[in-house]
This record gives structure tokens, sequence and C-alpha cells, in this order.
């Protein structure tokens, strides 16, 4: 029987809501992702808070809420704590994402679902690995083993490849085939017939211009708007496809000499950007070289200014300028209370470049038409004054007497507990409660605890925070060389150095951003006041694309060159889900499911592995021939069994047939073609082949997304003429397959 397999999706089904998946491989329990969205609605994490005890490991895919915003509050306050496994910058930029949520929410609300404490914890115990390292699982996942994989949309961005017993569940959400400015695509094509794809249907009905075409227009709705002394409103992510748009930007202004100045605008903008600067391995082929040969670092930014403070922007001279500002969803954060002040005035533009999550500020201004007018929420956070602040302060003196009243309790509870068995019975400090006169009102403030403090009429000033008696010296040891000290009183203890360095961990330099800083270390008592607006919106609103997820088009012909045996569909409309199901039952695979919440469905393929012994027979006669890191060889022979009753390989009693040449190797024309223009032969794409030298043409053919899901052996046709040209460009392509 193959490994069982069952998935169980927990939220982000037939809908765009967060993504969040229970994946059970022979009884071990993955969590893939752990989503929130920006309303932070508790209500939907129900589903996981059911199971968040069951959970064996975590793994992450990207580094935004969608994926992993609620880690910190599941840890909290559903006992979730098992090991989390992700990429580097998903591990980094998700902790900055989350400290922005939180320092945005924290500016206009009394927010207490996570503190920043609590995202320091749920990130404390991450397992970092590299693309393609492959992870082995131990204790009750023996046998399991994970590797990330290049996803292409967001930094660090992962497809998670999860294998036992060689069979291969594969999730792949949100990936991207296209190589971008800051990122190489996705490596999901390299993977041919796992047993089990888990994907989703998010873009399966969008189909998108060609990146030169959006780019341009991207640039022109800009410069058009700035040109008319227009500001310009980006609503971005923290630390996700903002990348992007800050090299878009930044690329162009530079090949243009351009002057309108452009600003980053989050709580953790200069941190996110620093960290960004130390990921160039894992970013896209060309930053890398470029790095390599000039030292030139992509994300030194020239032309956008960082800033953390709403202050800093309002210092700004007027004119013309570009704000990328977060959250994406308007819902709070710089972004919304800068549409604020800008959507009145008609000059400006607001483009967003991403679909506006549900219910959000940002979704209904894309709706067509977009609304003339939309009520808004103004917060703000101002410091106490008069009698709040006085009965703030009274407040804050009461929490302070309880907590040093009981830490005294505590302490005194300790020394009775040391000296009480030394102390001799006559001892003057002892006193008979019981026939001495007490005042009452010592006995009941302190709820009658206090019963050492005694001299008649002798009340405790009302300001004391501690019983002023009984009094014990702490006596210590003295040697020839001073008082005797105990090493481990030095000794600083491993949870201490977690909590120091935790918070240093949120920034290269030890400190989050100034403007994080002086929220979080401001201690003013302050309160929050909230006013209805309307806005009339008279702004241009622009929707372009630049979400860097594959199309429909090509994730339908990504899927049949994958040709899972089992296909499980999530995260997307209804309508897409639909679609795309109706298309890969047909195209890709007989089994394509598509669960709702918390519907368990078994996905365990039909395949039966058999595990079979090589006898040292079979081994001696066999030729190896290196391909790559590996070594293979042809196998000829027949079942038999040992003496433990184990299958075995023996030799075959009569001589195999000889084997025909094989040519073992895949090849992409796009790459054959770049290491024939290294030989110097004049090479072109025409009609879907390749045109090489004057006369040889070279094409694939057999059709890889056949009914049924098979992939028919595709094969390379050379044509051409008979010549020295034909022969040396053969002998190139032979040259990049391994002869058996």
């Amino acid at each position: 029987m193959g490994t069982s397999v069952q998935v169980k999706p927990l939220c982000g089904v037939y809908n765009e809501n967060p993504l969040s998946y229970l994946v059970s491989i022979d009884g071990f329990n993955f969590l893939i992702d752990c989503g929130w969205n920006d309303h932070f609605d508790p209500s939907l994490l129900q589903p996981l808070s059911r199971v968040a005890s069951t959970v064996d490991a975590i793994l992450l895919s990207h580094p935004d809420t969608l994926h992993l915003g609620a880690l910190p509050y599941a840890m909290k306050q559903f006992g979730l704590c098992a090991p989390v496994y992700a990429t580097e910058p998903v591990y980094r930029l998700g902790l900055l994402t989350m400290y922005d949520h939180y320092l945005s929410r924290k500016q206009v609300s009394e927010f207490d679902l996570f503190t920043l404490d609590d995202i320091d914890s749920a990130f404390q115990n991450v397992t970092r690995l590299t693309y393609s390292q492959n992870y082995h699982m131990s204790g009750k996942g023996e046998g399991i083993v994970i590797a990330p994989h290049v996803a292409g949309h967001l930094l660090g961005g992962t497809v998670w490849k999860i294998t036992k017993d060689g069979e291969d569940v594969i999730y792949a959400v949100d990936f991207n085939h296209r190589k971008e400015r800051h990122l190489n695509g996705t490596v999901l094509e390299s993977f041919v017939r796992p047993a089990v794809l888990i994907t989703d249907a998010y873009n399966a009905l969008n189909n998108q211009p060609s990146r030169r075409q959006r780019d341009q227009e991207f640039l022109d709705a800009i410069l058009k708007t700035l040109r008319v002394d227009g500001n310009v409103l980006l609503p971005v992510d923290t630390a996700g496809r903002v990348l992007e748009l800050l090299l878009i930007l930044e690329q162009y202004w530079a090949q243009n000499h351009l002057t309108y100045p452009i600003f980053f605008l989050t709580y953790v903008g200069s941190s996110t950007i620093d960290y960004v600067k130390s990921f160039l391995e894992w970013m896209s082929d060309s930053i890398a070289k470029s790095f390599e040969h000039t030292r030139d670092n992509a994300f030194l930014l020239k032309h956008v200014t960082l800033l953390v403070s709403k202050g800093e922007l309002e210092k700004v001279p007027d004119g013309p300028k570009i704000v990328l500002a977060s959250m994406a969803s308007l819902e709070a954060g710089f972004s919304h209370d800068i549409f604020v002040e800008w959507a009145s005035d008609a000059k400006n533009l607001v483009l967003f470049t991403e679909r506006g999550q549900f219910a959000t500020l940002a979704r209904m201004l894309q709706s067509d038409p977009p609304p003339k007018a939309v009520k808004v929420t103004m917060s703000k956070r101002i410091p106490l004054v008069g009698d709040e602040l006085a009965a703030y302060e009274e407040e804050q003196n009461r929490i302070k007497k309880e907590e040093a009243l009981k830490a005294t309790l505590i302490k005194e509870e300790e020394l009775k507990a040391s000296l009480g068995a030394e102390l001799p019975i006559g001892d003057p400090m002892v006193i008979d409660v019981s026939n001495a006169n007490v005042s009452s009102d010592v006995a009941g403030r302190h709820g009658g605890s206090y019963r050492d403090i005694l001299i008649d009429g002798f009340v405790p000033p009302l300001s004391s925070v501690a019983p002023m008696f009984p009094f014990f010296e702490n006596s210590s040891e003295w040697d020839d060389f001073g008082e005797v000290i105990n090493p481990d009183d030095y000794v600083i203890k491993e949870e201490d150095m977690d909590q120091t360095s935790t918070r240093v961990d949120g920034d290269p330099d030890g400190k989050l951003d100034e403007g994080s800083a002086s929220l979080i270390l401001d201690e003013t008592p302050s309160k929050v006041v909230s006013s209805e607006l309307t806005v009339h919106v008279k702004c241009s609103l622009v929707f372009m694309d630049f979400e860097g997820r594959s199309d429909g088009r090509s994730i339908k012909s990504i899927l049949a060159h994958v040709s899972p045996l089992k296909l499980v569909l999530v995260h997307g409309s209804a309508e897409a889900t639909e679609h795309l199901k109706q298309h890969c039952s047909k195209h890709v695979c007989p089994h394509v499911y598509a669960p709702q919440i918390e519907e368990m469905i078994d996905v365990t393929s039909d395949l039966c592995a058999y595990k079979v012994q090589l006898s040292e027979k079979l081994m001696s006669n066999v030729l190896f021939k290196k391909l790559g890191d590996y070594e293979i060889a042809w196998v000829d022979a027949e079942v038999g069994k040992t003496e433990s009753g184990m299958m075995s390989l023996l030799p075959l009693s009569t001589p195999a047939p000889p084997h025909k040449s094989v040519l073992v190797g895949d090849i992409k024309m796009a790459d054959f073609k770049q290491f024939l223009a290294s030989k110097g032969v004049q090479v072109e794409f025409s009609g879907g082949a390749l045109r090489c030298g004057e006369y040889v043409t070279l094409r694939k053919v057999g059709d890889a997304s056949q009914k049924g899901g098979a992939a028919a052996i595709q094969q390379i046709v050379i044509e051409g003429p008979l010549s020295e040209e034909y022969y040396r460009i053969r002998d190139y392509l032979y040259s990049q397959f391994y002869s058996l």
C-alpha cells in the first residue's frame, strides 16, 4: 500500500480567505501555512483551533499575512507549539510584516490580539532551510523528508516537497513561472508525476498582458499624474511585492534622470531594505550576477527615500511625489491616512497593484464603477491630560502596589520556610498574635496576612508598600579573599538571553526603526480617539496586476506538464475553483479534488510499493555510468525470495538481449539556444522550432498533455541536409544528454 495522505483545509477554499491546510502523511500532521487577513477576524481561525494541539510541524510558504499572519495568535491562544520550517527570507520578512501590522493597529486602536513579544516568541523556533535542502524529520516523522523549492511571487517564496517512501506530496500555491526583476521563476515544472499536488485556483480565470506592456502602462500612469502636479499613492504590502515595484521605479528613474521624489513608508521600512540587501542569493540570476561582477547591489536605493513615520512625510516640501505605503488593503497603516488626505483632489492617483482583500476599503475602491464617496474611520492616539491622566496614574499606582505586596508575600513565605526551623522558641521577634493588640486596620488592610507587624498602636503609613517587620539580616560567608560568591548567580540563563535578543533580531543594527521604537518605548499614557468621515473620491483609481502569480493559461499548461496522479485545488473563488477543476479533470488527471473547510479527503496513491533486496551476485555484474551527481545502470533480474522471506532480485538464468541506446536527460529549447549561441552558432526561434545556422532546425514533437494525464514521451527532431553543420549541431545536442 502507498503512503497514506490526507488533506483537510482549515481556511481558504472556494474563496479568497487566507491559506491554512492540514496535511497528514502516515499520521504525521503538517500544518501548511497559517494565514490571516487584514481584518484579523478570530472566527476564521476556529477550524485551526480545533486541530492546533495535533499539529507536528508547520511549513510556511510566503512571508505575507495571508500565509503566516495567524502564527503569533495561534501559538498564544490555541497552544500551537510545533516546530516551524521556512526559508530565511520568509522568516525575516514575515517577522517584519507582523511588526508592521501590530504597530499600524496599535496606533489607531487598543489592539490586543497579540503583542510584539507574541510575534517574537512565535518566530523564535523557526528552522531556516535553503532552497533544495533536504531536511529529514525525526521521531514521529521518521522517514519523511521535506525540502523548500523556488516558488517565485515573493522573496523566499516556497514550493514545499514532502517525500516518504519515494512518493512526493507537493504544495505549490501562489507560484510564478515568469522571471521578474528581483525573482527567478518557479521550479514547479521540474517535478514530474508526483503522487499528490496541492495547488490554488486563485488566478485560474485571469490572463495577463506581457510584462513589458504592463510595466510601460504602470510608468505612463504615474508620470501622467506627476506631470500635472498630482501625487501618486501606491498601497503596498510590508516586504513582499513592493520590492518589485521599488526596482521598476528605481531603474526607470536612473535611466531617465527623473527627479520626482519617491518615498517608501512603513513602520519597518529601513529594516526591511537592510535585510533585503543581504538576501541577494535568494533573488534572480541577473541580480546575483550583477553583484558578482560589479558589486552592484540592486537594493542600494538611490532614488527612493525610506521613511518610518508620517511626521517625516509631512516635512517633505510640497510638490508632486510618489508614496508607497503599507497596508495594501487600506484598512490601517499609513496608506489609509494618506488616502483620506489625497482622495478629494482630482489631480492625484491611487494605483492599486494587487486585488484588495475581500470586504476591505481597497476592494471597495476597485469595484466597477468605483464609489463616489466612502465612509472611513480616522483614529489617532493622543496623550492623556487632566482628570484622565490622574485616573490613569492612580490605577497604575494601585497595580504597582498590588504587585509589590504579592512579591513581598512570596519573599516572606520563602524566608519563613528557610528560617522558621532555625528560630528558637523564645525568639523576641516571634509574637503570639492571639493575645496581642493588633490594629484591625493593619490586619484588615493586608487581609490578616501580616501578623508579624505588631506594636501596640503601631500602624504602618499608607504609603508603605511592604511590611516593616520582621527583618532578617542576610549574612554572607567570607574567606581570606573577601565574600564567597556563587558563580551561578553571574551566568546569564539561556531564556534571559532569548528575551534580550529577540527584539534585537528585528533589525540588523539591533534596533527596530526609529518610528517603531518611539511607539514601543513611548510609555506616555495615551488613548485612541476616532471620528467617522465621508471621503469624496475625486482622485483617479487604477488597478494593475503586479501580484506576481502565474495566470490561468500558464497554470493549466504547468499542471499538464507536472501531471500529478492526484490533484487538490484550494484558495480561489468558487467560480475559479470549479473552472480549474473541470479543466484538470479533462486534461491533467482523472483524480481532482476541491474539498470544503474541515472536509478530510484521502488522497493516498493507488501505487503499491514493494521493497526488494538486490543480491550481491546481481550487483557484481552491473555496469554503472556516471550521470551528473548520480550513477545509473541497466538491471536485468528475476524476483526471488531470501531465506528471511524478503523479496530479492537475482541474476537472470538466461542472458538478457542487448539494450537499445537510451539518451537520459531533459532539455529546454531556450537553454539549448543559449548554449548554441555560446558556441558561435547563429540561432533563433521561428514558428515553435529552433533555427540553427542556415539549414538545420530542431523541434520537439509529442504532446505533454495527453488525455488521462499520461505525459507522452517528447522527441526532439533534427532536420536539415547532411552537412558538416548538421553533424556539428547533432553533436552539440547529444552532449546535452547522457547515453546509456
